[in-house]
């Protein structure tokens, strides 16, 4: 399957998980997709001062992985700056949230999967 990035499904989200701004979201993978592995495989855009409000995962882990600018991340309670080619991983039970800091944009993939159920 090939999936052109005009033929990617761009959202815009206010607000998301309570957090602050418009998100821009680009989804690579449907959860239809992901042969039930997961439900989300995306580029997030936040313009600086935006943010994904404080959220617990359950059920899943959550992945982030800056391509671009600066983040202030909140893993459960330990607060960090997160910059180009840096990761995080929410694991399944955890809390996260994610902002915007600095002059630019940030950009970040965000993949959400399920644990290994056996």
């Amino acid at each position: 399957m090939i999936i052109k990035k005009l033929d990617q499904p761009v959202d815009m989200m206010p607000h998301v998980q309570g957090g602050e701004g418009i998100i821009c979201r680009r989804q690579f993978l449907l959860p239809e997709d992901a042969y039930g592995s997961g439900r989300l495989f995306a580029v997030f855009t936040l313009e600086p001062g935006d943010s994904i409000g404080y959220h617990q995962h359950q059920g899943e882990f959550e992945l982030y992985y800056i391509l671009k600018g600066k983040a202030r991340v909140k893993d459960n309670d330990e607060e960090i700056f997160l910059e180009e080619g840096d990761m995080m991983q929410c694991k399944d039970g955890d809390s996260h949230c994610i902002e915007a800091v600095g002059e630019e944009s940030l950009e970040f993939m965000a993949l959400i999967l399920f644990p290994n159920q056996k």
